[in-house]
C-alpha cells in the first residue's frame, strides 16, 4: 500500500517542538529504523556522512540521561531519545563510501580515484576543531530531515542541545572521535506545543 504524506510545506508548518509526550505510546524500533534510513539521505560534506545514532528506549537509560540534561520531562516521557553523534574521524570511511558509489554506477573509475585522493588529502590533515565543525553542520542537516520525516509520519519531536555532553560520552563509552551533538526526543504529543514567532524576513535577508 502506498503511504500518503502531507505536502512538505504543511509538514514544515505543523512541526513544533513538543515537550510533553504520551509516556504510554511506544514506537517500534523498525519504524525508527525506517525514519533514520530516510533521514540519512540528507547531504553531507564530501558525502562522508559523519553522523552516528544511538536510539535510547530503555527506561533506565532515559532516566539517567535526564539527570544530566536539566531534568527535562521529555527525556522520560518520549518513546525514544535519538542521540545524534558526530564522527570527527569521518575520513576512515572514504574508501567504503566512494567505492560503494562506484559499484552503484554513480561515478566512473577515473573520477572516483580523484575524489578519494582529494578527500584523503583534505580530511585527515584538517584540524580536529574543523572536522568537528563539519560534523556538527552535517548533523544539523540530518537532524532536521529526521524531524520532518517524523512529523510526516504522525510523530512529534523536540531537539535538545542542552545536556552535559562530556557526561553523555562517558555514560555511553564513546571514543574520543565521537562527539554528542544533539538529542532528539521522539514520540506522540500529550499536550499541544507552544507556538513561536519568527523574525521578519526583511530583517534577516538581503537580496543583491
Amino acid at each position: 500500500m502506498t503511504e500518503l504524506f502531507a505536502p512538505l510545506s504543511e509538514v514544515i508548518h505543523a512541526r513544533k517542538s513538543v515537550r510533553k509526550f504520551d509516556s504510554e505510546y511506544q514506537i517500534a524500533p523498525e519504524v525508527i529504523e525506517d525514519m533514520l534510513q530516510e533521514a540519512t539521505l540528507a547531504p553531507s560534506s564530501s558525502n562522508l556522512q559523519p553522523w552516528r545514532f544511538i536510539v535510547i528506549q530503555d527506561e533506565e537509560a532515559k532516566k539517567k540521561i535526564k539527570e544530566f540534561s536539566f531534568n527535562q520531562e521529555q527525556m522520560e516521557t518520549s518513546s525514544a531519545i535519538i542521540a545524534v553523534i558526530g564522527d570527527t574521524e569521518m575520513y576512515h570511511n572514504i574508501d567504503e563510501i566512494y567505492l560503494s558509489n562506484l559499484k552503484a554506477g554513480n561515478i566512473d573509475e577515473t573520477n572516483v580515484k580523484i575524489q578519494i585522493d582529494n578527500a584523503k588529502a583534505l580530511y585527515p590533515n584538517a584540524p580536529t576543531d574543523a572536522r568537528l565543525t563539519i560534523a556538527a553542520f552535517d548533523a544539523g542537516l540530518v537532524s532536521m530531515q529526521l524531524m520532518l520525516i517524523a512529523k510526516a509520519k504522525g510523530y512529534d519531536t523536540v531537539p535538545m542541545g542542552g545536556f552535559d555532553k562530556a557526561q553523555f560520552a562517558k555514560e555511553f563509552n564513546l571514543e574520543d572521535r565521537y562527539a554528542p551533538l544533539v538529542l532528539i526526543a521522539l514520540g506522540k504529543a500529550a499536550a499541544p506545543a507552544y507556538g513561536s514567532t519568527r523574525l521578519p524576513l526583511e530583517k534577516i535577508t538581503t537580496f543583491i
